[in-house]
């Protein structure tokens, strides 16, 4: 659901956005120059590997290089923010849990990372639901924050000198690029500018006439220096960023002292709604869930409003399968599910390493040196931000649903 102006917006979000940019670079007036910055969701990288036949790590290598090809001066990967978001969603579900008989809305906690249900949310929901929602930004809307904040500083640039392209799995992350929290007017600068879809890249290789086989391999960009981007890795969960069992195994250590190596998943109505729980001295002590697609978000909602609602915290993603299978990149021409190639990507997805967001150095040195420490007003500011029910009433007429 959006309104007029936000779908006009949303339709700039294309490949001519980024050719405009490339263009104007290859101009005399160097003052309107942009350092052009790309930024790839893990979930993105499958799509690559499985459409071209190729590991994952060539692919992210190929996929940069075709990038520069064009002109990008900088390719990341954004398991860095997703790596910030999940340790900043671990530490606020632990504190909702401590308080939750001093606030109402303390628990049930929802995870905040899908654009989709996150405007479902604010758009049709009320406050009832929108003050359970983590206030974690998304990966997509750190990454921002790190590539026009720190990275920006590291190259002694201003924010508005860098144009910043996300590529990821689903259109709903260019509603999300759009939002009024992720913009910093002093420098008239959005977090990130553009997000084109997994299968927008593929477009604009076929207009080049270029296979990803045919590419040279480039390595990843590190936001660090010189250094560049190792293998690929990713978190813990089938077919996201993992929210459930980070956020599952690091509140049984806080909380109950429990390690938790394994998590086994129960699939009730179907295989998109499913829960994780933890026993203790035969006490349930904590019960999750995951549930993507709407049937299972409405059905959620449904509880919670009838205060049947069962769970402490649910990841909930707006696409069933979950975000392998946005609808940027698991289509077939006519708009149905490619299964034949969700089917490789996962394949792929669940063969690359896991690796904890504790174990990153990275994330450990930038809260002390960029974030002024966990704890700092800095971390709320930056990586943070506040979700709530949207009074559309004057503009009923005008949003499209």
């Amino acid at each position: 659901c959006m309104t007029s102006e936000e779908g006009a917006r949303v339709f700039q979000q294309n490949q001519k956005e980024l050719f405009r940019i490339l263009n104007l670079n290859k101009k005399c007036d160097t003052s309107k120059h942009k350092v052009l910055a790309v930024s790839i969701c893990p979930q993105s990288l499958p799509y690559f590997a499985a459409k071209f036949n190729l590991c994952v790590n060539d692919a992210a290598k190929r996929l940069c290089g075709f990038l520069k090809s064009l002109g990008v001066h900088y390719v990341f990967d954004t398991t860095i923010a997703a790596d910030f978001s999940i340790l900043e969603s671990q530490r606020e579900f632990v504190q909702r849990y401590q308080r939750r008989n001093q606030e109402e809305h303390a628990l049930p906690m929802f995870a905040s990372a899908c654009p989709g249900w996150i405007r479902y949310a604010e758009r049709v929901l009320t406050n009832l639901v929108t003050s359970h929602i983590c206030t974690a930004k998304s990966p997509q809307q750190i990454m921002g924050s790190l590539v026009k904040g720190y990275f920006a500083r590291q190259q002694n640039l201003s924010p508005d000198k860098i144009f910043h392209v996300i590529v990821a799995p689903c259109y709903d992350k260019k509603l999300e690029a759009l939002r009024e929290d992720f913009y910093t007017a002093l420098y008239n600068s959005q977090e990130v500018d553009c997000v084109l879809t997994s299968g927008e890249i593929v477009q604009i290789m076929e207009q080049k006439n270029v296979s990803m086989k045919d590419v040279t391999e480039v390595a990843v960009d590190s936001l660090f220096d010189e250094i560049k981007e190792g293998d690929v890795v990713r978190h813990d969960g089938k077919r996201s960023d993992g929210y459930l069992e980070h956020i599952f195994k690091h509140a049984a250590k806080e909380l109950f002292g429990m390690d938790v190596k394994e998590i086994t998943y129960k699939a009730l109505k179907n295989k998109d709604f499913q829960e994780v729980t933890l026993e203790k001295d035969g006490e349930t002590v904590l019960r999750f869930a995951a549930a993507y697609g709407f049937r299972n978000i409405q059905n959620m909602v449904l509880k919670l409003k009838k205060g049947k609602f069962l769970y402490h915290f649910v990841e909930v993603l707006a696409c069933p399968g979950g975000c392998l299978n946005g609808k940027g990149q698991a289509q077939t021409e006519d708009g149905k599910p490619d299964k034949a190639l969700l089917n490789q990507m996962e394949e792929v997805y669940a063969a690359i390493p896991v690796r904890l967001p504790e174990t990153n150095m990275h994330v450990q040195q930038m809260y002390q040196d960029w974030l002024e420490g966990m704890d700092s007003k800095k971390v709320q500011e930056t990586l943070h931000t506040k979700y709530s029910a949207v009074n559309q009433t004057a503009n009923n007429l005008d949003i499209k649903w």
